[in-house]
């Protein structure tokens, strides 16, 4: 706030004219010999000392704080949507055909978001209702792309291959007629179908996760028409904060499976 004051540009165009003024009056009068100073100097420091006086008013004035506030407000505002943008630049790499065209639809309704509040007026509510909605927009591409990354992982797993490792493993069981060959097939075998019962809960998971997207999307696109349409209220806060705050937990659960992925 103090360096938005300094810079404000009534308060710098009144330094230049003080100086201006002051130097004009230096030159007239024998102001320099009664303080024994440099005129130069005089015009310096009379020119400072009337510059800071309104920066100090600036400062003090309710109008100038909420302008300031509503600048940074519209600042913050504005920062969410460009680290959409970047998100959404980085998802796209990962998505198929079908969740690119829900990414699109999503990042379109994000605009009209954002312009919607850009060029209408401006109120503590809707403020907060279009950064709660920018949040769940950049919690949704988060937990988007980290939902295609595991996708492609485990579809590349072949199970198949892993149940007739199981099979040939319970045939060799069967036959087996030392006593430590056949725990260590046991133990693989055991190891082989905690695998299996992994990747399916996994994939369930995946499933749940699948809905969970689709709901932000039907969220995100209800509340730009509320938006839009100047329908708020503490209520739909409310309802954006647990959905932003829920798929921030379901990105973090899935991001540290991606980080612990299984090794085959």
């Amino acid at each position: 706030m103090v360096l938005s004051a300094l810079l404000k540009l009534r308060n710098i165009g009144i330094l230049i004219v003080a100086w201006i003024l002051l130097a004009m009056l230096s030159s007239m009068l024998p102001l320099p010999a009664l303080f024994g100073s440099a005129p130069e100097l005089l015009t310096f420091a009379g020119g400072l000392a009337v510059y800071i006086v309104f920066v100090i008013q600036s400062l003090l004035s309710k109008d100038f704080q909420n302008e300031f506030n509503q600048k940074e407000k519209f600042r913050k505002i504005r920062e969410l949507n460009r680290l959409a943008n970047r998100l959404s630049a980085e998802a796209k790499r990962n998505t198929n055909n079908t969740y690119l065209l829900k990414l699109k639809k999503v990042m379109e309704d994000k605009n009209d978001i954002f312009a919607s509040y850009s060029s209408g007026e401006p109120g503590y509510l809707k403020e907060k209702i279009v950064e709660q909605t920018l949040n769940l927009v950049i919690a949704y591409l988060k937990l988007l792309n980290n939902f295609c990354i595991r996708s492609r992982e485990l579809s590349s797993v072949d199970v198949g291959a892993i149940s007739a490792r199981i099979n040939a493993n319970n045939r060799k069981l069967s036959f087996a007629k030392d006593t430590r060959m056949a725990e260590d097939i046991r133990k693989i075998i055991e190891m082989d179908t905690r695998l299996i019962e992994r990747l399916k809960e996994e994939k369930k998971d995946l499933e749940r996760i699948s809905a969970r997207l689709d709901y932000m999307e039907s969220t995100v696109n209800m509340f730009k028409h509320q938006i839009m349409s100047s329908i708020e209220n503490e209520e739909m806060l409310e309802q954006l904060e647990t959905a932003v705050n829920e798929a921030e937990a379901l990105d973090a659960v899935l991001y540290e499976r991606r980080r612990s992925r299984i090794q085959l």
